[in-house]
């Protein structure tokens, strides 16, 4: 998978939007991530450059388990490490894993939306 086909994997859920929100940080790597927003809340980032590794929402007891599963499965990179896991592209997690963890991350994000915020999308 290329940045390209996981951006628009990303775009195809329902009212999912994206934004680069720290293009004014010092840090290149932190300036050229890309989130992944459902409502007001992001579901997954990735830097669009190095395309290394997705973070991604999960809940805490699948994150252990799938990080003793995983080599390329980390904790959250700058995120709640409970709660969030870095996915290592090109390392042993397969695409189709990928993807499904993604759609994972968007609905448990999704879920905690307000009825409001999820009938304006």
């Amino acid at each position: 998978m290329n940045v390209e086909e996981f951006r628009e994997y990303c775009l195809s859920f329902k009212g999912v939007q994206e934004k680069m929100p720290f293009l004014d940080v010092a840090d290149q790597y932190s300036r050229d991530v890309l989130c992944f927003y459902v409502g007001s809340k992001w579901f997954c980032f990735v830097n669009i450059e190095v395309f290394d590794f997705c973070c991604l929402k999960c809940e805490p007891e699948r994150n252990l388990e799938l990080q003793e599963t995983y080599q390329g499965i980390k904790p959250g990179w700058h995120m709640n490490k409970r709660h969030w896991m870095s996915v290592h592209f090109n390392q042993d997690v397969p695409d189709n894993m990928v993807k499904e963890l993604v759609r994972q991350s968007y609905d448990i994000v999704y879920r905690t939306l307000s009825k409001k915020e999820k009938e304006l999308m």
